[in-house]
């Protein structure tokens, strides 16, 4: 059975998801040193919303617009399963399959967009996030299919109930950082971010400009902001937590572990696909395994 919040609830989702997005984004400007004031996020949004869109020739604009938008509905679409506090917007008992499965959707908005563009570098940008995609996308599942052990659900909601007495990071550290890497990778933020690569001229987003631009950037940022909320009830107790009440202890929790990954991105030099696929598939997926095994051997 679904279980579906009150309407006035509704509107909650988009404005926190919006929010921590524009949140994400001047942090990531401070960094960068980039930021002359909190309100440049908004003075490049409204820059981009009145600059003349570019075009290459024979592009297929459908294709590359449907990839630009399916960014952010994927992003929004995998937030509707994320406890607010004490309950998400919708309580799909499969809501950690939804949520991979939403995120999964970003390669086809990808690709879809590096593909439309007609053109070598975005192409090439959309190759490298399959890539990327079969390098992290096993370990992830793994790490996923631990905390649905762990829990004995696939319920966002039966994972933090799960852990009133005990948070899964405490016995599951290795399944909480292979997650950490892939909330990177699914990104495509900081070490992970070869498909919006330097060397290919921007890689995907090479030839967007305009308000095709500002979407995207949107929805990457968006895309962050819900990979960084799913760690929360997955693996930091979601809103359990003395004192405060539920909802203000998921907002704390996720902007740490936002702005644990946004750091990262200043700190940790680009990773080539070529060098992280041997450690994904020889290091990491055996990692998740061990933990897969005691995990079911703790359950048992």
């Amino acid at each position: 059975m679904v279980d579906v919040t009150p309407i006035w609830t509704v509107p909650v989702l988009p404005v926190a998801l919006a929010v921590l997005a524009l949140s994400a984004a001047a942090l990531d400007s401070v960094l960068a040193g980039t930021v002359r004031s909190a309100a440049d996020p908004l003075r490049e949004a409204a820059r981009l919303l009145v600059q003349q869109r570019r075009r290459t020739l024979l592009r297929d604009t459908l294709l590359m617009r449907c990839g630009v938008v399916s960014l952010l509905v994927a992003a929004v679409l995998a937030a509707i399963v994320l406890p607010l506090g004490d309950a998400p917007l919708v309580d799909l008992p499969v809501g950690i399959v939804w949520f991979n499965a939403m995120e999964v959707c970003v390669w086809g908005s990808l690709w879809l967009t590096g593909w439309g563009a007609n053109s070598v570098h975005p192409l090439v940008g959309g190759y490298r996030f399959v890539a990327q995609g079969l390098a992290y996308e096993l370990p992830h599942m793994f790490a996923l299919i631990t905390v649905a052990l762990g829990a004995g659900s696939l319920s966002m909601t039966g994972a933090v109930q799960a852990q009133r007495d005990l948070w899964f990071i405490v016995w599951m550290p290795i399944a909480f950082v292979v997650y950490l890497v892939s909330a990177l990778a699914m990104a495509f933020w900081g070490p992970m971010s070869q498909p919006l690569g330097s060397d290919i001229a921007g890689g995907v987003g090479a030839e967007l400009s305009g308000a095709d631009r500002l979407i995207f950037q949107a929805g990457r940022y968006a895309i962050l902001v819900v990979a960084a909320a799913a760690a929360v009830p997955l693996f930091l107790g979601g809103g359990n937590g003395p004192l405060l009440p539920a909802w203000l202890w998921v907002l704390i929790k996720t902007a740490g572990v936002l702005a644990a990954l946004i750091w990262t991105k200043h700190r940790v030099p680009a990773v080539r696909m070529d060098c992280f696929t041997p450690v994904s598939w020889v290091v990491l997926i055996p990692l998740t395994l061990v933990q897969l095994l005691v995990v079911g051997i703790v359950v048992l």
